[in-house]
């Protein structure tokens, strides 16, 4: 029986497996120096199957690891080991050994033993031995390395044991072939679907489908530099000049001719300001006085720093190490006259606007913002500011809705709270419609009696009700008013946040112009046992950090339920599990999506 086995390097691993006594010890030691002098760089992690002890009884690191120190590492000019102790039940887990290999020195790991594991493998047979094959029972057997007594089915790669230039060919092959597995994100992009008789949807199928129906607004107008922020590009911004305009130092120091050798004196012809320029052309052996910013004069090719030279009577001395062309910025090397310096569908911020001023363009044209109108529903819901009626709630829902969607420069239009009738749901639906680009309710889309606004939909547009398979916001309505789309968000706080980044942020960008936008997801590793159900994809709120480590670490908030609205505000991310996991356990990588500019 095989045990599951991922690869947690991003370099591959390669198991020799055979019975006892076969010789992978004895052939691991003449293919290591094959593939060293053939210049592969190898770490090569060995099961040993009994109390093995690599140091020695009387010397220091024995006597302090059996004193009780659970690492000991000990160290020479040569070399460094550390032996830690780590009593299990079972086998070791290679996962965690491999994870201790320093992976951006070698190029391959080698394993010997851990044959049950479904990692792939070279099988070592000796047919004097009469022992059954090791492959019929793992399909994760590359290659066989038998005798000549051997028989094989002739579809198996078949090795030379006794050949060990052979075997290091294979080696060679298998690393030089190798693909690290795709990054397997909890959430992918998936083409529009085809929708199932109950309507269940996956999050990737629900945001698909939505995309399909989304089109860029098409008006555009040209705005000043000062009114671009959060604006979205609606035409390529070609660069007028050459980045930068000509080329210059990028020190204060000294510019000359680069010889090989250099000469132990230049002669100081000049000085050159930003802003300012050295009229002559420099010859061989001269050398000019250069700040920061100033155009290199012609000639010269090279800078030394003004710490690294001395002047003294009118003769530089140059100390240290100089390459051909160092410490000078060659004009256009940033951006080329002509080259396009911001992509059209850009959402400007201020690293672009100053991008923009240093080229000289005080106007481009954009997108229109796109406006959206909001409201909630439900005669449980009370006006903040008013007072609180019996059996209800202050409705926060409407005003998250409004500050997401002004962060992402849309217009705004608050339709307020609208009353459990059909009369006043249809009025307001249809107003809106033709105020807005989109309309976005939050409450009035589950099985409830009263949620009436399936019924005044259906008779204005064209929406559909879907079930999400997530949590929280499992239910969704999406749909069309004319050209008006239309969003029906869950009642809960967190529900309709969670769901407004999954679905409403992708629609309202990919309509305000920014196309095949996607939320940024980064890896984790959870400090606590993440629990899920599959077939459903989880948002939990989390809180992540840089650890001690150098990675980023994420726990929970603690409660996860939908209502509690304070978790979106001691949060920072959210902690997404996919629909194939039913627990993360702690010390696993996890995917995060930072909450960022919209919470």
């Amino acid at each position: 029986m095989s045990n599951p086995f991922v690869n947690p390097l991003a370099i591959p691993v390669l198991g020799f497996c055979a019975y006892s006594g076969t010789g992978k010890t004895t052939l691991l030691k003449q293919l290591i120096p094959e593939l060293n002098q053939r210049g592969l760089r190898l770490a090569v992690i060995k099961h040993a199957h009994h109390n093995f002890d690599v140091d020695i009884p009387g010397k220091d690191s024995y006597e302090m690891r059996k004193a009780g120190a659970r690492q000991m590492l000990v160290a020479s000019h040569v070399r460094w080991a550390l032996m830690t102790e780590d009593a299990r039940d079972g086998d070791p887990e290679l996962v965690h050994l491999l994870k201790q290999i320093e992976a951006d020195k070698v190029d391959i790991v080698l394993v010997e033993g851990f044959k049950k594991l479904t990692l792939p493998k070279i099988e070592l047979h000796r047919a004097a031995h009469g022992k059954p094959f090791i492959y019929t029972q793992d399909d994760n057997i590359l290659a066989i390395a038998c005798c000549d007594d051997t028989q094989l089915p002739s579809e198996l790669r078949r090795l030379d044991l006794n050949n060990v230039s052979q075997i290091a060919d294979f080696v060679i092959e298998y690393a030089h072939n190798w693909q690290a597995p795709s990054l397997k994100l909890p959430i992918n992009t998936v083409d529009a679907c085809e929708l199932g008789n109950d309507k269940n949807l996956t999050v990737s199928q629900g945001l698909a489908q939505i995309l399909s129906h989304v089109s860029p607004v098409a008006e555009v107008e040209a705005l000043d530099l000062d009114a671009l922020d959060n604006r979205v590009l609606a035409s390529d911004s070609i660069s007028p000049v050459d980045v930068p305009q000509q080329t210059n130092s990028a020190m204060d120091g000294y510019a000359f001719i680069y010889q090989d050798p250099m000469p132990a004196n230049l002669k100081l012809v000049g000085e050159v300001l930003a802003g300012h320029h050295y009229a002559g052309t420099l010859n061989v052996g001269e050398t000019v006085r250069i700040m920061t910013g100033a155009p290199v004069p012609a000639g010269a090719d090279t800078v030394q720093p003004r710490e690294l030279a001395q002047e003294v009577e009118g003769l530089v001395s140059l100390q240290g190490h100089i390459e051909l062309g160092q410490h000078v910025r060659l004009a256009g090397e940033d951006i080329a006259k002509g080259q396009v310096a911001l992509a059209k569908t850009t959402r400007l911020g201020a690293a672009e606007q100053g991008l923009l001023a240093s080229l000289g363009l005080n106007s481009v044209s954009v997108y229109r913002r796109p406006t959206v109108a909001v409201f909630s529903t439900g005669d449980e819901v009370s006006q903040p500011g008013d007072e609180l009626k019996a059996n209800c709630i202050y409705d926060s829902n409407r005003f998250t809705i409004k500050a997401m969607a002004k962060r992402l420069g849309c217009e705004v239009i608050d339709l307020g709270i609208i009353e459990d009738s059909e009369a006043a749901l249809e009025a307001t639906l249809a107003q809106a419609a033709t105020q807005a680009d989109v309309v976005i309710s939050s409450g009035g889309v589950s099985v409830g009696d009263a949620d009436y606004i399936k019924t005044v939909l259906a008779r204005l547009g064209n929406i559909d009700f879907w079930r999400i398979n997530m949590r929280p916001g499992r239910p969704l309505a999406f749909g069309k008013i004319g050209e008006t789309l239309f969003f029906g968000l869950p009642g809960n706080p967190v529900a309709v946040m969670v769901s407004f980044l999954q679905f409403v942020q992708p629609a309202l960008r990919k309509l305000g112009g920014e196309l095949n936008w996607q939320a940024p997801l980064f890896p984790a590793i959870t400090d606590e046992t993440l629990r899920s159900r599959q077939g459903r994809t989880e948002f939990m709120r989390g809180i992540y950090h840089l650890g001690k480590d150098g990675r980023l670490h994420v726990s929970t908030t603690g409660n996860q339920g939908s209502g509690m609205l304070s978790s979106m505000v001691t949060g920072n991310c959210l902690i997404i599990i996919g629909d194939e996991a039913e627990v993360v356990n702690t010390g696993e990588t996890v995917f995060i999506q930072p909450f960022t500019d919209l919470l």
